[in-house]
């Protein structure tokens, strides 16, 4: 609990409340949210939490908390968290069933989507009011025009594909959604009942060229074709540089007087050739001294 200097001693001191009393959202009768904050209890301290219900399908819409980590705990039903670390710019998904849970640092963004009916969340913060950013409003308040400019796309189609979120959804799909679509019950479906979801299991592959030698120089391919001509030595220094001429002149400076003087860049190693349209010295001006 954080400092507190309030008075204990006040006849307004609380130190029960009933979340029922403060709805936060209703969708309908098996998808809402209540909420529990330092305002509706005044001894709370830096702590609030979010009591979730969802069916299966539903999802608590993409947002952030700008001011507090969430801490999901499953209390009944099943759900997936699903979270993007900014760190390693990868969308990250966590199962969770009764007595599970899912962290979400400060400001990541993230969603819940129940995988089952009568879904039970709890939702921890260590702050005294959780806020957060909904990602209907970021959609429906930043206009479609900024939208297309900066993703290159077609500003009508992204004014009629934003057109039907006229509020802040929270939990969607809206009860008013005409689109047609498949309950997310499974949004992974690739996804075992095992507890690390995002790492990938090791496939081994089996020896398809049981006679070919391995290859032991990785960067050079290997030859797959039969040796036809077997009394022949192999070429065992591939990556041998051809014979180039040594530079026998070291201490030559290179052809900087006869770079164009109007600045156009030559290779110097041309320039020089009898012939090259921009063989030419730099203009000398000379002094009285020289001229005399």
């Amino acid at each position: 609990m954080a400092t507190s200097y309030m008075d204990f001693t006040l006849p307004t001191t609380q130190f029960t409340y009933d979340l029922s009393n403060n709805p936060l959202f209703k969708k309908d009768e098996h998808n809402y949210i209540n909420a529990l904050s330092v305002k509706q209890l005044n001894t709370l301290g830096d702590s609030s939490l979010l009591d979730i219900f969802l069916s299966a399908g539903n999802v608590v819409e993409p947002h952030i908390h700008q001011n507090a980590t969430e801490l999901v705990y499953c209390i009944s039903g099943a759900a997936v968290v699903s979270l993007i670390n900014p760190f390693t710019n990868e969308l990250l998904h966590f199962p969770i069933t009764p007595g599970q849970t899912a962290n979400v640092p400060q400001g990541w963004w993230h969603y819940e989507v129940a995988t089952a009916d009568h879904t039970h969340l709890l939702a921890i913060f260590d702050a005294p009011v959780p806020e957060a950013i909904f990602g209907s409003d970021i959609l429906r308040l930043t206009p479609a025009k900024v939208l297309a400019h900066t993703y290159c796309l077609d500003e009508h189609k992204v004014q009629e594909a934003l057109a039907p979120i006229q509020k802040t959804v929270i939990i969607g799909p809206p009860k008013d959604c005409k689109t047609h679509f498949a309950p997310a019950s499974n949004p992974m479906p690739n996804v075992g009942p095992n507890l690390q979801p995002n790492i990938e299991p090791l496939q081994l592959q089996p020896n398809i060229q049981p006679n070919v030698q391995p290859n032991v120089q990785p960067n050079v391919q290997p030859n797959t074709q039969p040796n036809t001509q077997p009394n022949v030595q192999p070429n065992i220094q591939p990556n041998v540089q051809p014979n180039t001429p040594p530079n026998i002149q070291p201490n030559m400076p290179p052809y900087v007087n006869r770079l164009p003087h109007w600045g156009t860049w030559v290779d110097p190693r041309i320039i020089h050739e009898p012939g090259c349209p921009y063989y030419s010295e730099i203009p000398v001006q000379l002094n009285s001294d020289d001229k005399a």
